[in-house]
């Protein structure tokens, strides 16, 4: 059993404040993902969690013991990085088993751990191979295994897919989350790749300048972002912005758009004339009928055929506007169509703080 819970926990260099009071709980077997842009403090969290980085602030707590002050070593957590940090000179099995050495294990009991690890892994065929000789993914794979050898109560993450090509990286983030769920191990994982995070977490912890702009299931996130920074940090293609003030009417609440009126959802409870920015995902746009008067006018300039979907990209007035179809149009740029947006699927924003609406 592994419960971290994290209490009003603070960094900082000097004067310059890096991680802003955070509260954090990670259950028991819970996979969570840390997510943000480049120097919002998610490698330096992960790295306070295991012991590698001082704390400024607050508590860290294992099973409900503060583990402030206690050593990386003694902290039962193995940190799996982005470089693999294999000993060159050490074969696979030398490396997995580094850790038990270190620990005056029996050495028949490391190879019997480590050839259980390596059976789990796929790594066996290669035990007696130097870190040179593999790819790396196997290299990588010997990394977890030297992780998983130790039987911890944590697996720390540290954007471990990084250094390796798209296909790959595929691959792997399958490989560990079937391997966490096999396991039930407690992990926290940080990336800058939404799509690793979206595909493989129980959980998301949205991190901007040191502070949780969100916590959420994946689809939570993407469903109802708690605010424009998640909005848009959140999805490929990126959900579309439009300024605009509201206009209630006794049929609704509708927001102007260019040339034509964009009605928005039914239980949006909003005040005449409030300034908003609607958000809208390029999926949920649809092609209208050319007569259809409440559509958008949107001047087309490319065309890109992804296989699966189709992008397409231009503007709406003078906003640069994504749209992606299922269908695979014949439509070439420069062209003008129609679009009109699922109304039930838009999302409404304050102006004045990006705070979600509804």
């Amino acid at each position: 059993m592994a419960n971290l819970t994290i209490s009003g926990l603070k960094k900082n260099y000097g004067i310059v404040d890096v991680i802003h009071g955070l509260d954090l709980s990670v259950q028991d077997g819970e996979f969570v993902s840390l997510i943000g842009e480049s120097g919002c403090g998610k490698s330096t969290l992960l790295r306070m969690i295991a012991g590698l980085e001082d704390i400024s602030g607050g508590t860290i707590s294992l099973n409900g013991r503060v583990i402030n002050d206690v050593e990386p070593k003694n902290r039962d957590m193995a940190m799996v990085f982005q470089n693999y940090a294999l000993y060159p000179h050490l074969t696979v099995a030398e490396n997995m088993g580094f850790s038990l050495k270190l620990r005056n294990v029996e050495k028949a009991q490391i190879k019997t751990a480590v050839g259980e690890v390596a059976e789990m892994l796929n790594l066996t065929p290669y035990l007696d191979r130097l870190p040179r000789a593999l790819s790396g993914g196997q290299r990588q794979r010997v990394a977890m295994g030297r992780a998983i050898v130790r039987r911890p109560q944590v697996f720390l993450f540290d954007e471990p897919l990084s250094n390796l090509d798209a296909k790959l990286r595929v691959q792997m983030r399958v490989e560990i989350r079937a391997l966490q769920r096999r396991l039930g191990t407690t992990s926290i994982y940080v990336t800058h790749d939404q799509m690793e995070a979206m595909t493989m977490s129980d959980r998301i912890v949205i991190l901007n300048k040191g502070r949780i702009e969100q916590v959420g299931s994946p689809l939570e996130l993407y469903d109802r972002p708690a605010n424009l920074f998640v909005a848009t940090f959140i999805g490929s293609p990126a959900m579309n912005l439009f300024e605009g003030v509201v206009q209630r009417h006794n049929n609704g609440c509708f927001v102007r758009v260019a040339d034509a009126l964009l009605p928005l959802p039914s239980s949006i409870e909003i005040s005449d004339h409030s300034e908003v920015v609607v958000g809208i995902r390029p999926e949920h746009f649809e092609v209208a009928n050319p007569e259809n008067g409440q559509a958008l006018s949107f001047d087309l300039v490319l065309v890109e055929p992804t296989g699966a979907e189709t992008h397409l990209y231009g503007k709406v007035g003078t906003q640069n506007v994504t749209v992606a179809v299922r269908d695979r149009l014949a439509q070439t740029a420069p062209a003008q169509i129609r679009l009109v947006a699922r109304q039930n699927d838009i999302h409404v924003f304050r102006k004045s703080d990006g705070g979600r609406i509804g």
